[in-house]
């Protein structure tokens, strides 16, 4: 199918109908072009509006069914939506400009036969790259660098899938199509599946005041780390869901990125290999409508919290995995990150190549895939509420990484240099007009509010970042 004409409505469109949900929704989507944003060739603000208003939308229809009543208007404008593609660069915490998350250390290296990109953020990851390369924990980027060019770059990147490193090889389009982990990941972006037949299932309406959101007491545990699956936590919870983001008190955390991304969330610490925060977990499971997990595929299922097993114990639960290279494939297990992503699939050296001049690569303008993929997750868990209540059964949701990356290369890109001349935001003055000011357990927090209106609906986050651990395990209603 050819995409590369496709405008963000018709990006909307094709999700929309590919999932099965009713066509006659769209006509109740609003997506005013008000900006040309983000500088590349690669059609990052159709991919932004277009996430974004899928996962409203489906928040929508889903408020629909529950209070039998018409599709409400949902608008998401095309500059709200690229800034907020960048919300975790663009926040002022106590009048500071949110910090850089990158390590000291990563980056793009050359290899003895090309480059690689190193992700460095977790201490776990940079010390199992230094061991790697047989260096010090105390090396600098120099010492990184002369260990690196010893190396082969497909070589270095292998050791580092064995090693519990974060290292991919810099490609070309035509060199990643040739691996058979490009033609193991799925054309669409959503996968859905159904786990177990079960009856119908419609949450009640609320019978609090407060019935002013589309998923106002949908039940989420969100269990991860980093920006991808978090926006998908952070997305569900501006519709009204109680989301619980569980992490873990012996796994490292990045406090800068959190305090954008735990906007909306309630924070539970819970060890899971300790029996008794193990059945903490499993009692909030045993109660909620939504798992949301972006773990190495595999590693709960190690501890006995399978999509197949939970929702044994809970048939109504919906499980959401987010993971970077896509369920299926040799790479399937692996680690990686937006930009190790960028770097592997050749998305960095076409944007370059087509740009010209001397820059081997060219990096996307923000974290696209993980942001997508989040609000692509949204989307599949408000569209697995819908079909749960329409058609029944217990569902398993799949996004990747590298799922993402290839529908925007299937979105085709702008001709020439012409997409370079598009607006960028680089600092929190440039987004003025959408952000919201709000008292956090860190002061005064100014950052973004989220790109999605939805006509006599209210949408936005109601608790504000806290030290992790705050809360307890346990469900706003009961």
């Amino acid at each position: 199918m050819d995409r590369s004409e496709f405008t963000a409505f018709d990006s909307v469109a094709y999700i929309w109908t590919t999932l099965g949900l009713p066509e006659e929704t769209l006509n109740s989507l609003d997506l005013p072009i008000d900006a040309q944003c983000y500088p590349s060739s690669f059609k990052v603000d159709v991919l932004a509006q277009s996430t974004i208003a899928t996962s409203a939308l489906t928040a929508a229809l889903f408020w629909s069914l529950r209070h039998g009543s018409p599709i409400p208007k949902v608008t998401v404008s095309a500059q709200h939506a690229c800034a907020e593609f960048k919300s975790e660069r663009l926040y002022v915490l106590n009048g500071k400009p949110a910090p850089a998350s990158w390590g000291t250390i990563g980056g793009l290296h050359k290899t003895a036969d090309g480059f690689v990109r190193m992700h460095d953020s977790f201490p776990d990851h940079r010390e199992n790259a230094l061991k790697i390369l047989g260096l010090k924990l105390e090396a600098s980027r120099e010492d990184v660098a002369e260990a690196m060019v010893k190396w082969k770059a497909v070589d270095l990147e292998t050791k580092a899938f064995q090693g519990g490193a974060v290292i991919s090889a810099l490609r070309s389009f035509e060199e990643w199509d040739a691996l058979p982990q490009a033609k193991a990941i799925a054309e669409f972006p959503i996968l859905i599946t159904e786990i177990v037949k079960s009856k119908l299932y419609i949450p009640p309406v609320p019978k609090t005041s407060k019935d002013d959101k589309c998923l106002r007491d949908i039940r989420v545990v969100e269990m991860s780390r980093v920006i991808a699956a978090p926006v998908a936590g952070r997305t569900l919870a501006a519709h009204g869901a109680d989301v619980i983001w569980i992490t873990s008190p012996s796994l490292p955390d990045l406090p800068d990125l959190d305090i954008d991304l735990s906007r909306g969330k309630r924070t539970v610490q819970l060890d899971i290999k300790n029996i008794r925060d193990k059945a903490k977990l499993l009692n909030l499971l045993s109660t909620a409508d939504v798992f949301i997990q972006s773990y190495r595929p595999g590693s709960l299922a190690a501890q006995g919290l399978s999509a197949e097993e939970l929702i044994k114990a809970n048939p109504k639960l919906i499980v959401a995995s987010l993971n970077a290279y896509g369920p299926d494939g040799p790479w399937s297990q692996n680690r990686g990150f937006d930009s190790l992503v960028q770097t592997c699939s050749g998305i960095n050296v076409a944007d370059a190549e087509r740009y010209g001049g001397d820059d081997l690569v060219r990096v996307l303008p923000c974290q696209a895939f993980d942001h997508s993929a989040g609000y692509l997750l949204a989307t599949g868990i408000a569209a697995a509420l819908y079909k749960r209540a329409t058609e029944g059964g217990s569902y398993e949701v799949k996004v990747s990484l590298a799922g993402v990356m290839r529908y925007l290369r299937s979105l085709g890109r702008y001709e020439g240099r012409s997409g370079f001349d598009r607006k960028d935001f680089k600092k929190s003055e440039d987004v003025e007009q959408y952000l919201e000011v709000r008292e956090t357990s860190f002061g005064k927090l100014r950052a973004l509010r989220h790109a999605a209106e939805i006509e006599g609906l209210s949408v936005g986050w109601e608790i504000m970042p806290k030290p992790l651990g705050t809360d307890e395990a346990a469900w706003l209603q009961v």
